[in-house]
């Protein structure tokens, strides 16, 4: 079984307390938008296995284990074991969604091998916040409020077919190291995330002033804040890094002004891609 498997962007993100057990409860809202992995899942006799294809732009930034540190191949593991079989499948990942992100390249993946191995055995996996916070969601796609350590998901008004242009440059934040920046703040501006779920269900075309996230606050990369320039001197509404870091998206009007803007940062040596925001994270293929 083939899928396309969507990324995500925090439309707002805010950090509300940090847990004895180190997570962090978050208020979010997570939208799924249309950059995409594809990802592959062939039942075999037994054991696992994982093979990837990843972009140079993408490995050079960030090498992505293919092996049994992949979130991929834990999720399949857990899978299999949780529903005492004995067989095992082949997984091939092709990578369209930069790492170190922000955007659940990985969260997704996993979601994607779970979906798939659903599909082809009739079975399924109770607790997916046990291989990543944002699985979850990508179960569910589309917009959702997001609350807890990512594990209480709302859905709400949808907020797809929107305009984004998506950039990256090369540096990385990995998530540990974003949290600890969030915890060390001082005096921080905290992003109305419930604003920002209530305004899309009742004017959804202003919702974008209530995008924000606080690890943008946290980390404060000099490429990260190249990009919100240029987008907004390109005519971006808004624009916001997501996730723990370090891509940016930007909302477009017009898909002449997006493509205009992913032009100019394309020149400017970053990744960038125009797409929309999508309803559901799985395509079949």
């Amino acid at each position: 079984m083939k899928v396309k498997t969507a990324a995500k962007v925090n439309l707002a993100l805010d950090v509300t307390e940090k847990l004895p057990n180190g997570y962090h409860n978050i208020k979010s809202v997570f939208q799924t938008v249309g950059l995409y992995d594809e990802v592959t899942v062939e039942l075999t006799d037994e054991g696992i296995s994982l093979t990837c294809e990843v972009p140079e732009e993408f490995a050079a930034a960030d090498p992505i284990p293919c092996d049994e540190r992949n979130i991929a191949y834990k999720a399949a593991k857990l899978f299999l074991e949780e529903n005492g079989m004995t067989s095992g499948c082949n997984i091939s990942i092709k990578k369209g969604i930069p790492s170190q992100a922000g955007m659940g390249g990985g969260s997704t993946d996993a979601a994607a091998v779970i979906y798939c191995l659903s599909r082809l055995t009739g079975k399924s996996l109770e607790h997916t916040e046990r291989l990543g916070a944002d699985v979850p969601f990508f179960l569910t796609g589309g917009t959702a409020y997001v609350e807890g350590i990512g594990e209480k998901i709302t859905p709400i008004a949808d907020y797809s077919d929107r305009i984004l242009v998506i950039a990256k440059g090369s540096q990385g934040v990995s998530t540990a190291e974003a949290y600890r920046a969030v915890d060390s703040l001082e005096a921080p501006v905290h992003p109305e995330a419930e604003k920002l779920a209530e305004n899309i269900k009742v004017s959804p075309d202003e919702a974008y002033r209530f995008f924000g996230n606080l690890f943008q606050q946290a980390v404060q990369l000099e490429e990260v804040d190249s990009i919100i320039s240029i987008m907004l001197n390109k005519d971006a509404l808004k624009a916001n890094m997501t996730g723990s870091g370090s891509a940016v998206f930007g909302l477009f009007e017009t898909v002449e002004q997006a493509e205009l803007c992913a032009e100019k940062l394309r020149k400017m040596g970053f990744f960038s891609a125009v797409c929309k925001t999508v309803k559901e994270s799985f395509t079949e293929l």
